[in-house]
């Protein structure tokens, strides 16, 4: 089908210095749950976009070259005013190409979803959202747990190579 990644993976970046829980969670839990454990290639931004590189465009060729998305959604990306550019592109591709299949994972219990744009309200009233649980923070390698799970249910078959 011409795609490179299974997933391309969107979270809200950090504009202060600390860490996030979800900045080691993209960077660190996923690609050991997904791609070592499971074999699926992500596209995620800061990793698998390079220096140089023209930013809106690799974007678009990126999520273009994904079979699916992954959004985390956390209260930092509730109470972004302006989202992120590949978030637009990304849900622009979802919605009005209808060509890529969209994964929410609920970071944090976001509540009401009014805070959200429309078009993420709108997928979640299609879908629903992946819901991470303070449990598996304590063991967020199993790969087995219900979370992992559900996000491989949804992600594209893996061909494994023998």
């Amino acid at each position: 089908d011409g795609k490179i990644y299974d997933a391309y993976v969107i979270y809200p970046r950090s504009h202060t210095n600390e860490a996030s829980f979800v900045e080691y969670f993209v960077y660190e839990i996923m690609p050991d749950i997904l791609e070592n454990k499971c074999g699926y290639k992500l596209c995620i931004y800061g990793r698998d976009i390079y220096p140089g590189e023209d930013t809106a465009s690799a974007i678009e060729k990126r999520i273009q070259k994904s079979r699916r998305l992954i959004i985390l959604l956390t209260h930092q990306l509730t109470n972004c005013k302006e989202p992120a550019y590949d978030q637009h592109i990304a849900l622009y591709n979802a919605l009005i190409q209808n060509d890529t299949k969209v994964i929410l994972l609920e970071m944090e219990t976001i509540g009401t979803y009014e805070k959200l744009q429309e078009s993420l309200r709108f997928i979640i009233k299609r879908q629903g959202t992946i819901k991470w649980k303070e449990q598996h923070t304590v063991h967020p390698q199993s790969s087995n747990s219900r979370f992992w799970k559900q996000v491989r249910y949804h992600m594209p078959l893996t061909l494994k190579s023998s």
